[in-house]
């Protein structure tokens, strides 16, 4: 590894359909970390972007990208020019909230791409070594293991676009509108996550 860090831009993708909601507070204050280290900083929130499902046409097995043209074909653009990507979205009757899921699933193109047409996503070695990713959730309950699909899900996700997990912060018994900003261990977990999404050494 080298000693001297690289300029890199971090990307958050916020996905709660409530606006100003708990996760999207986490991934503002994870963004203020990363600028605070020198990154470039860009947030997407989900809802006020048009995006369809996935058509399981199978289109994308073609040339790996998707045959349906919306706002999704501009996110994915940023996602694979980003170097750090915040994923924050909240926990809905025990699994990750409908819009990330089908942001998730519109990602069929990439796994076309890597696993149909044996292609990587980011063709550059050193950029697909060097890209992170972390989860930021909240949940109102607070039963054991229930941030452990909507986790399997963001580890999936984040394989399919060559991104390595750089792993979750997951707050339970976390409900109301800004209920997040009572917990100062949250604020300071996710801070921290954004500097080393823009420290990290190649």
């Amino acid at each position: 590894m080298k000693d001297k860090p690289v300029k890199r831009s971090c990307l958050a993708i916020a996905c709660s359909p409530r606006k100003g909601g708990n996760t999207e507070i986490l991934a503002r204050r994870a963004l203020d970390g990363a600028a605070a280290a020198g990154a470039s900083t860009e947030i997407i929130i989900l809802r006020d972007f048009c995006c369809a499902p996935c058509k399981a046409c199978d289109g994308c097995f073609k040339n790996g990208r998707c045959v349906v043209k919306d706002d999704a074909v501009q996110i994915f653009d940023k996602i694979l020019a980003a170097d750090g990507i915040i994923l924050a979205a909240p926990i809905f009757s025990m699994g990750i909230c409908a819009q990330a899921k089908m942001f998730i699933d519109r990602s069929q193109q990439f796994w076309a791409c890597k696993y149909v047409l044996d292609k990587p996503v980011v063709e550059d070695e050193e950029r697909r070594r060097g890209r992170l990713g972390v989860f930021l959730s909240v949940s109102g309950a607070g039963l054991p293991g229930v941030f452990e699909g909507a986790a399997r899900v963001v580890k999936y996700f984040f394989k399919m676009l060559d991104i390595n997990d750089a792993g979750a912060h997951c707050y339970s018994k976390v409900d109301k509108k800004g209920e997040i900003l009572e917990r100062p261990d949250a604020m300071a977990g996710v801070y921290e996550a954004g500097i080393k999404l823009a420290t990290f050494f190649e």
